[in-house]
């Protein structure tokens, strides 16, 4: 296999750049750069010099004997100083050597997973870790790079597998035509069988974690002229929608990204909702109308009663004459633009919302892919029936599914994808 290299501390310029070299020929390129090398594992400053002797920096030099590393191969970690010029030579003279070139991106990690140093979950994770923003993101992603779904649903097959085996001793030493002679404990597999489709399925039911990289769809509805723009403007701090007595000036869908108490959201101002005969005014309320159905939360600017039970409805304009009389009977908020403690509460109440729609901290939050192959599991067990030939099927298809959350079945496509995220060198 080639030996691949790459600064893996981001690119320079920086005080210090990590370039790390993994692969057959690690060691050998280690000692063309800084000579003999320390012991494993144990920091050691070297000048490091190209084919000609020429001094290029002085560096820590580290080496790992492979299977024990990040890569599951030898590898070695140059700390050189961060500096463009410096990180250029250093890669040029590897380069040169033979038997090495330029990681792609992702590299690294992806020879990880190909030597079972982690698993699809774990690269997963991984890839969210570096492209966190917010808080939340970055606790979901731990929570997978340390491998908390990989346990889980090792567990589960472990399970399976124990059901499997249950089973298989059954239909080995049944009576030739009476395989469930032992009925009690044919009903303690289905039992178990049971609670263990439950336990899947709880999990799956949990908040997705893709609201925490995507952001809360924060939806405000209403009718014409109900103060939706001027909301937008004051959630999203900038002057995004155009506000205008004129009634209709928004007539399609407008999207701020906000991030707010570490939470993501994606705030949407919508046309107003009204009959018209306008073609393009109709395109924009029947936009309006899907963004509301579709939202994670709905905003409802309107006198009249919104279209969904859990929507927070606001009592808009709640300073001008005759709307000043606090929060009418089946409405959540009063809401004056010139108020800044009412926009705050207002807030207050998003969060509170949001809350109970994104995965906590202590949750095993699954990805989309992740989720549809535990569920597909989970109905598989379901399915399972109570002839023991038909329930040993599904139990190994059902494995056979969980075994792919971890990439067992991961096509090269599927890989390139993933690893596509990642920086050169992570």
């Amino acid at each position: 296999m080639t030996t691949i290299f790459a600064v893996s501390s981001g690119r320079p310029p920086a005080a210090i750049a990590v370039v790390r070299i993994s692969g057959p020929e690690a060691f050998a390129a280690a000692v063309a750069l800084a000579g003999p090398l320390p012991a494993a594992r144990h920091a050691s400053l070297r000048a490091l010099r190209d084919a000609s002797g020429m001094m290029l920096d002085r560096a820590l030099v580290i080496v790992f004997p492979g299977p024990n590393t990040a890569t599951g191969e030898d590898l070695v970690e140059l700390h050189c100083h961060g500096g463009r010029a410096v990180i250029a030579a250093v890669e040029r003279t590897l380069a040169a050597m033979t038997g090495l070139r330029l990681a792609e991106p992702g590299e690294f990690t992806r020879r990880a997973l190909g030597n079972g140093r982690i698993d699809l979950t774990q690269a997963e994770g991984l890839a969210d870790l570096l492209e966190a923003e917010t808080e939340a993101q970055r606790v979901a992603a731990i929570t997978a790079t340390e491998g908390r779904v990989s346990q889980a649903v090792r567990g589960w097959m472990d399970a399976v597998a124990m059901l499997s085996a249950r089973i298989e001793a059954m239909l080995d030493f049944a009576d030739e035509d009476d395989v469930t002679s032992d009925a009690a404990a044919f009903d303690a597999v289905l039992a178990d069988l049971a609670a263990l489709a439950a336990e899947i399925e709880m999990v799956v039911a949990s908040p997705p974690v893709e609201r925490l990289k995507d952001g809360l769809r924060v939806v405000i509805g209403g009718p014409p002229n109900s103060g939706k723009s001027t909301l937008l403007n004051l959630m999203g701090e900038r002057d995004a929608a155009i506000v205008s007595p004129i009634s209709g000036t928004t007539r399609d869908r407008i999207d701020v990204p906000v991030l707010r108490n570490g939470v993501a959201y994606v705030l949407t101002d919508t046309a107003g909702l009204i009959d018209t005969l306008d073609p393009i005014e109709a395109i924009g309320v029947a936009r309006a109308e899907t963004a509301m159905e579709t939202a994670d939360l709905l905003l409802w600017l309107a006198d009249t009663a919104p279209p969904r039970e859990d929507a927070i409805w606001v009592h808009a304009r709640a300073d001008l004459p005759g709307r000043d009389g606090g929060v009418p009977p089946g409405r959540v908020i009063a809401f004056s633009q010139s108020d800044q403690a009412s926009l705050d509460r207002l807030w207050a109440v998003v969060h509170d919302r949001a809350a109970a729609l994104l995965p906590r901290n202590d949750d095993l939050a699954l990805k989309a892919d992740q989720r549809l192959r535990c569920e597909r599991a989970a109905a598989t067990l379901r399915a399972a029936g109570t002839d023991p030939l038909i329930v040993a099927e599904h139990l190994r298809e059902a494995r056979t599914g969980l075994a792919a959350v971890l990439g067992l079945d991961a096509t090269g496509e599927m890989l390139d994808a993933l690893f596509g995220r990642f920086c050169i060198g992570k």
